[in-house]
């Protein structure tokens, strides 16, 4: 991973580096806090020679005492010498506990002990190490005395006597909430590294290498208003929903622009993504401006327009396509809005089937005769074959993405159905996109997505569905030419 990976992936999870680092510092603050003040009392003792000699008599006696300091700092720290102490003063602590709190250490390259005891009461700390300080130089004194003599070998002098401690050196504040700082930062950034490393979730086109160049039609912020006022015409007109369905609208426009008729399939990759709800008010947007649309509803496992509109669903789209009604009596017109709409009708056993029959390119070439666009409200992509058989027959799909729910391979999956079927990916919706990640435009609906000049490029050298259809139809008619091409010959063989 680059620098620009880590500012990227900090930018989308900063709130979760932000909340780690904060428990931290609050762990930290609250530690500091309950944690007891400790005084340390310091002192420091001379190790040397106690015969005189010559200068070389000295100069072997100041090594044998750097040699003896050391172990005489092991000695300090160690029970034996705690338990003296505890005994003189007469302390209600083991001998274990005291030696914990003692801490003796060679001053480097000299014959000085620098010995150090920490206690809760400043006073006390002082005492303990004067108690100290006297069994060192008794400790000291019988180890170094030889057998059958009075004086020691080497001796120890107090040079710095134990001094009254004036500040706690523990807690301290300052280190300890540094250290959760960065420690927190640290966390939090290796937290958010791991998630977005373990997130398979779509938030951005980007996420899916493959479909870089797709375009992002529209950004649909959540609203949790959606459940109870799920169309845009029972919202204000400067709604940020409002305006997001506008850029879908203009965006859609500026798809295949030269077109006469356009005929949109609205899907998703799995169910729960708002593709219904994104299908009728996309329909909602253009009768609203004006534009003469037709609201298909070709969902035959799970229809949702005619609940979402209040229409009957007795009469649709199976019901037309099986001959029992004609496109005028399949129509029925929204009246809030005007838009014509064909519910599913009946649902059938056979969906797949019904919608890839020649009744149903029939009836999509007498619909683009009629409106000027036609938006098909699909099944999903990956759980059936019927928006895919759909968009064949259309102009293209348009997939909604749940944010932070699709994951990369059902978004993958999904574009890798409409290929197989030489279908059209004209772009994608994304919906449900929290308040704090938005990142689709500067609020209220202003530049979703990209602008119609992408579009327009994007969509350059892009097939009509004419072209499409009629392509479609001069392979079949070769691979049905060449099959009889082929049993002409074997029966021409056989005959001879």
């Amino acid at each position: 991973m680059e620098l620009r990976d880590y500012l990227r992936i900090a930018r989308r999870r900063w709130i979760l580096i932000a909340l780690t680092t904060l428990t931290a510092l609050g762990l930290a603050a609250v530690f500091t806090a309950q944690a007891t003040p400790q005084y340390e009392s310091s002192a420091r003792v001379f190790i040397s020679t106690s015969a005189a000699g010559s200068s070389s008599d000295a100069y072997a006696g100041g090594l044998f005492s750097q040699q003896r300091v050391a172990s005489y700092a092991d000695v300090v720290n160690g029970a034996d010498i705690a338990q003296r102490v505890v005994d003189e003063l007469q302390l209600d602590v083991s001998a274990e506990a005291l030696s914990s709190r003692i801490t003796a250490t060679v001053v480097p390259e000299t014959v000085l002990l620098q010995v150090s005891v920490r206690d809760e009461n400043r006073f006390e700390a002082q005492r303990i190490n004067q108690a100290l300080m006297v069994q060192i130089q008794d400790v000291i004194a019988e180890l170094e005395t030889p057998p059958g003599r009075r004086v020691a070998t080497l001796k120890a002098t107090v040079v710095d006597a134990p001094q009254l401690p004036t500040a706690a050196v523990s807690p301290q504040p300052a280190r300890n909430l540094g250290l959760a700082l960065v420690l927190g930062l640290l966390l939090g950034v290796t937290l958010a590294v791991a998630r977005e490393l373990l997130d398979t979730s779509v938030k951005a086109i980007t996420d899916v290498p493959s479909l870089e160049h797709v375009p992002v039609l529209s950004g649909l912020s959540y609203d949790p208003q959606v459940f109870s006022k799920p169309l845009i015409t029972d919202l204000p007109s400067h709604s940020p929903r409002v305006e997001a369905f506008r850029v879908l609208r203009t965006n859609m426009e500026f798809l295949d622009v030269d077109a006469n008729s356009k005929v949109f399939v609205v899907t998703s990759s799995v169910p729960g993504e708002g593709k219904s709800t994104t299908s009728t008010n996309a329909a909602l947007a253009f009768a609203v401006a004006g534009r003469n649309v037709l609201l298909v509803d070709a969902d035959l496992r799970r229809p949702q327009v005619s609940n979402l509109l209040g229409l009957v669903d007795s009469v649709g789209l199976t019901t037309v396509l099986a001959g029992q009604a004609s496109v005028d009596d399949a129509v029925q017109v929204h009246a809030d809005s005007g838009l014509n709409v064909i519910t599913s009708g009946a649902i059938p056993p056979n969906p797949a089937e019904l919608l890839q029959s020649r009744a149903m390119q029939e009836l999509l070439d007498q619909l683009r005769d009629r409106f000027a666009v036609i938006v098909i409200d699909a099944p999903p992509l990956l759980p059936v074959t019927d928006a895919a058989l759909l968009t064949s027959e259309a102009d293209g799909a348009v997939v909604v993405v749940r944010h932070g729910r699709t994951t990369k391979d059902q978004l993958r999956g999904a574009a890798d159905r409409l290929s197989s079927v030489d279908a059209q990916l004209l772009g994608v919706v994304f919906n449900m996109i929290p308040e704090r990640g938005a990142g689709y435009g500067y609020g209220y609906g202003y530049g979703y997505g990209y602008g119609p000049e992408e579009q327009t490029s994007s969509s350059q050298g892009r097939l009509t569905w004419r072209q499409r259809r009629d392509q479609k139809r001069q392979r079949k008619q070769t691979d049905d030419g060449g099959r009889q091409d082929d049993e002409g010959m074997l029966s021409g063989s056989h005959h001879r």
